[in-house]
């Protein structure tokens, strides 16, 4: 069983930027395949149901990854759901991509 202080953390959109720009960070969209397509920040995987596994399999679990969906909702969930795995460096955007489109970089 997973120790309770496993958790992910909340991240704001200026810091997300910070650490996308070292180029050391996975991000992860989770909103749907129309979402994702129309538009996505830049070297975004498009996690599904239908990929996680591979996710999961191909991801480093030191490596920091960045969780985002509309508005900051479901990636809360989602980042959970992957610190229970044993990933220690989880974020959810704050947000979400609504408001990372609300930046202009």
């Amino acid at each position: 069983m997973k120790d309770a202080m496993d958790t992910y953390k909340t991240i704001n959109v200026t810091d997300a930027i910070d650490l996308i720009k070292t180029g050391k960070v996975i991000l992860a969209d989770i909103r749907d395949r129309e979402s994702y397509m129309q538009s996505h920040i830049s070297d975004a995987v498009h996690l599904t149901q239908d990929n996680l596994e591979e996710f999961k399999n191909n991801s480093d679990p030191d490596k920091i990854i960045i969780l985002y969906c509309y508005h900051g909702n479901n990636s809360v969930g989602a980042a959970q759901y992957f610190a229970n795995l044993g990933y220690q460096n989880v974020y959810s955007l704050d947000g979400g991509f609504s408001e990372y489109s609300n930046h202009k970089f």
